[in-house]
């Protein structure tokens, strides 16, 4: 049984950081390419950062130079390093293990909220 449990969400300052963790068991995890997604309160769903299995990465613009994805192999886990945090980054976030071509199911953790208020 494919899970993904993400943690380290909480309560911070604007222009604070916050370090989230996707912890991933029941798949050979070195093979996929991972992804960070967010959802606001009354938006859909938006991709935030992937990282593949090789360690490159990609993000969005909304958060480019202030996110960084990375992931331990050996650890089974991914994580978000969130910088400079902005009132809008306010959202839930799950990790998402891609889909290869062939796999008959899409993978995501339950989410973990942010928030960032004075």
């Amino acid at each position: 049984q494919v899970q993904l449990v993400e943690s380290g969400g909480g309560l911070v300052q604007p222009g604070g950081s916050l370090r989230l963790s996707c912890a991933v068991s029941g798949t050979i995890f070195s093979l996929y390419v991972m992804d960070w997604y967010r959802q606001a309160p009354g938006n859909q769903r938006e991709w935030v950062a992937s990282i593949s299995s090789g360690g490159t990465t990609i993000y969005a613009n909304s958060v480019k130079g202030r996110f960084t994805i990375s992931r331990d192999n050996a650890k089974k886990t991914m994580y978000l390093q969130m910088d400079k945090l902005k009132p809008e980054d306010t959202a839930v976030y799950y990790c998402r293990r891609h889909p290869r071509e062939g796999d008959k199911q899409d993978y995501w953790g339950q989410g973990t909220q942010v928030t960032v208020s004075s």
